[in-house]
């Protein structure tokens, strides 16, 4: 079966504009932005993200196509050489400088966007958003790699001036678009997922494959591009050895003690989703008997803030919503993007995730994968833990039913037998029916609460509004 080539179905006709690019990676991020700097001129937008997973481009892209004056200043580049904006004070301060920079007189908002990347290098900027949202001299945005970490330690936090949103790494969608498939396609799928149908043998081994090559290539956008180029796994995988590196080398900005068990948590991550438990074991960490979560909160927040890493509260009494029980003493933490996993896993053996392999066990990779769609998609991640009844992989809010949706992972030819989330269903006090099991197997049934899925099926899985108002009925007059 061959596959369409990727359509752009975009009514917005600023978005059609952007439908020519073809060498630009389709990203979904692309619509919010657009309608961001379109629809919300009184605001500043700061987008949070790890390195290297194309905030930018996107930005540079967007802003570029948008404003006729386009401004773009790398701060972590200006603090590690010149330092133009390091002793800007004032708002008149960073418009002269600007000027300076831009070799042109600046416009107004509604023709120059400037652009800051990498803020957090300066965070008195970050403080200074707010005077010049309310000057509205020119529209600005901003992005960062540690953005969360910044804003926690910035005095002043701009807010009612700011909208923070948090980008991820290319998910399964976005990488099937990459690949050439049509959204036409996608969407026939789509209506086999919202009506709980199979797909038929061919399609399904056709999608199974891609999700394999996914497991494989992962979301960053160098590693997509490389294997699109010429399908060369010993350049992908050279650009994911680099990332995952320059995610370590990141941590230098913090003082010797910090910056040492921040790479130690890093490190171990896939180690210890190799356990059977999952979790962080602190005393691994050092080697100091006695350790708990709060003993390394900084390091985990620099991990999760930064987005190197995903972090999954345990739950051991659920009740919606999930953050009022969540227990920070038991984490566990899954590398942002699952091609940097499967790399430190299996290197070039590509094998290893394409054939069956009985002696390779890629239950850790499949909850990876899944737990980089949940949070791309705006779930927080959170999964069971009960001494007598054991452990489920995922937790969530579901926000439609009012209620918490267990989510379960199986690589195997076993995917029916799950004791741990049979009691929790069984569980009267919970009183939660459903559940999902994610697997290889093409078949979708319902059986005792528990539905069935392809593993695939996860990309349609959201908890993002999809922009339709939600509007409130008329209040009675008095």
């Amino acid at each position: 079966m061959d596959f369409p080539s990727c359509l752009y179905e975009e009514n917005d006709v600023i978005l059609s504009r952007f439908s020519n690019d073809i060498d630009m990676l389709e990203r979904k991020f692309t619509s919010f932005l657009t309608n961001f700097l379109v629809e919300e001129p009184n605001k500043i937008l700061l987008v949070n993200g790890a390195r290297q997973i194309g905030k930018s481009y996107l930005i540079r892209y967007v802003g570029s196509k948008l404003f006729p004056h386009f401004i773009e200043i790398n701060l972590k580049e200006d603090i590690e050489g010149e330092k133009v904006f390091a002793d800007v004070h004032t708002t008149n301060d960073l418009y002269m400088r600007l000027s300076n920079y831009y070799s042109a007189p600046l416009g107004d908002k509604t023709d120059t966007l400037v652009f800051l990347d990498e803020i957090q290098s300066y965070p008195h900027l970050m403080t200074m958003l707010k005077f010049l949202n309310q000057e509205s001299r020119c529209r600005f945005i901003a992005s960062g790699s540690q953005l969360g970490v910044a804003l926690s330690e910035t005095p002043s936090v701009p807010l009612g001036s700011v909208t923070i949103e948090q980008m991820y790494p290319l998910d399964f969608e976005e990488f099937l678009w990459a690949t050439g498939v049509g959204k036409e396609w996608i969407d026939n799928i789509r209506e086999c997922f919202l009506h709980g149908k199979a797909l038929d043998e061919s399609t399904h081994t056709i999608l199974l494959k891609r999700f394999q090559y996914y497991l494989l290539v992962g979301g960053l956008p160098e590693a997509i591009n490389n294997y699109l180029a010429d399908r060369n796994m010993v350049r992908v995988r050279q650009t994911h050895r680099d990332i995952h590196n320059l995610y370590r080398i990141d941590a230098s900005q913090y003082d010797e003690d910090h910056k040492l068990k921040i790479r130690k948590i890093y490190d171990l991550i896939p180690s210890n989703l190799e356990n059977k438990k999952k979790r962080i074991v602190y005393m691994s960490i050092e080697g100091k008997k006695g350790k708990t979560f709060s003993d390394y909160a900084d390091e985990f927040e620099y991990l999760t803030n930064s987005g190197v890493a995903l972090e999954v509260s345990a739950v051991s009494n659920p009740r919606f919503p999930l953050a009022e029980s969540e227990q920070k003493r038991l984490v566990k933490l899954y590398l942002n993007d699952v091609g940097l996993l499967t790399n430190l896993l299996y290197d070039l053996n590509v094998n290893a995730v394409l054939q069956d392999i009985k002696s390779i066990n890629l239950g850790t990779v499949y909850e990876s994968v899944v737990a980089q769609e949940l949070a791309a998609h705006g779930f927080k991640l959170h999964y069971y833990d009960n001494k007598k009844k054991g452990e489920v992989d995922f937790l969530v809010d579901d926000y439609d039913h009012l209620t918490v949706l267990p989510i379960e992972i199986k690589s195997g030819k076993d995917y029916t037998e799950h004791s741990a989330l049979t009691k929790f269903l069984e569980t009267p006090e919970y009183g939660i029916d459903h559940a999902i099991v994610f697997s290889n197997e093409r078949k979708i049934f319902k059986k005792k609460g528990v539905t069935y899925l392809p593993v695939y099926y996860c990309m349609f899985l959201g908890n993002k509004p999809q922009g339709e108002a939600v509007i409130l009925p008329e209040l009675e007059s008095v």
